[in-house]
């Protein structure tokens, strides 16, 4: 019975720390817009943002695509595939759009 018990609680500290965890939020944001002059084609800026003040992302890009700007993510230099592979991104549909309308806020902040 005592193992029963043990493998109970070790499940309910497994469930509350993933509750714990559910949301990623961006608590800081930093922007680095290029200069009029500089020719990067669509990419307006890089950003950095940090995440629950404990993971920080680098190499984000502002891009001006033709459907309005959007965040594009760091890619993997060394991959030799077809596509492109993404350093980190997202998995979820919220913290993408949340980690999007953050930086493309703070863009705007920094245009005006």
């Amino acid at each position: 019975m005592s193992e029963n018990t043990a493998e109970k609680s070790t499940e309910d500290i497994v469930q509350k720390e993933s509750t714990t965890f559910d949301c990623l939020a961006v608590t800081n944001v930093q922007i680095f817009p290029f200069k009029e002059g500089m020719s990067l084609g669509k990419i307006k800026a890089m950003a950095s943002v940090v995440l629950n003040d404990q993971l920080q992302i680098r190499g984000l890009r502002v891009v001006d695509g033709t459907q309005g700007f959007f965040v594009g993510y760091p890619c993997d230099p060394f991959f030799k595939g077809e596509e492109s592979r993404y350093v980190c991104a997202p998995i979820t549909r919220q913290l993408r759009e949340h980690i999007e309308n953050c930086v493309l806020e703070r863009y705007q902040q920094c245009l005006n």
